[in-house]
């Protein structure tokens, strides 16, 4: 083992370390408000709403909606957690301390990222718990679940690293999530199957990827889709590509490093 590779090891995991101890330290803020939120949705949407629509898709309003209330905490924390580590470490003037050290660009996306991830992973799993207290809930299929929750969380945690690469100040990390990634999950099939929508409209929503990811993780749950599990998958698997490199790139190039 090269010396080389394990200074970048001892890095990777001193990142990922203070990721994890940055949103566990501050948990009434990051861990517990989305595990509220969630519970408002069971509550509204879910039982008193849910009594009124009845089924869809084959099983009751609670269980259908509830992969997708999963899949909507896991992207806004997985997303929120890096847009805000990163530009704090731009803003505070740390990350150019990292940049000039012997650390790889490599080294440093993949610990943001991960530390993103199991932030959006905990509160998926936390929600997935609360969902027990109001449904029951039997994995379909196991192997999809995982991947589709896994590509998502990584795919967010690098569009939050995008978004904060490009932030010029504070106001800029909250534009996105909040004109961007919020309608998007919302159209984006949680709350309703788009065959009830007309023809165009059907068409038009599945240039939305959220709506592959949600139907995907609601396929891997209850085997139900809107959608062709092999398509979403794929846009998934080249979307991570993509993002990493577009995001290596950045570090590469030093882009946005400084606010």
């Amino acid at each position: 083992m090269s010396s080389e590779f394990q200074y970048n090891l001892v890095a990777l995991n001193t990142i990922v370390y203070r990721e994890v101890r940055r949103f566990m330290r501050i948990w009434p803020q990051t861990l517990l408000p989305p595990a509220i939120t969630m519970v408002l949705y069971f509550v509204i949407f879910g039982n008193l709403i849910g009594r009124q629509i009845g089924g869809m898709g084959g099983f009751s309003y609670m269980e259908y909606i509830v992969p997708g209330l999963i899949m909507m905490s896991v992207i806004t924390n997985s997303y929120g957690n890096v847009v805000s580590s990163f530009f704090g470490s731009k803003f505070q003037r740390s990350i150019e301390e990292l940049m000039v050290s012997p650390v790889s660009p490599h080294t440093i996306l993949i610990g943001y990222a991960i530390g993103g991830m199991l932030r959006g992973l905990m509160v998926g799993i936390i929600v997935t718990l609360l969902s027990l207290f109001f449904t029951h809930l039997q994995v379909h299929h196991l192997g999809i679940t995982l991947l589709v929750v896994l590509l998502t969380a990584t795919i967010f945690s690098l569009l939050g690293f995008v978004n904060a690469v490009y932030a010029r100040n504070f106001d800029d990390i909250s534009i996105i999530p909040t004109f961007v990634l919020t309608p998007l999950t919302y159209l984006g099939g949680v709350f309703y199957s788009i065959t009830l929508l007309p023809p165009i409209w059907q068409t038009i929503s599945l240039a939305n990827p959220v709506l592959h990811m949600v139907n995907a993780f609601r396929y891997g749950i209850l085997g139900v889709s809107d959608i062709k599990i092999s398509t979403a998958i794929t846009f998934m698997l080249v979307a991570t590509v993509v993002l990493y490199f577009f995001c290596a790139r950045l570090l590469v190039s030093g882009r946005g490093m400084r606010t």
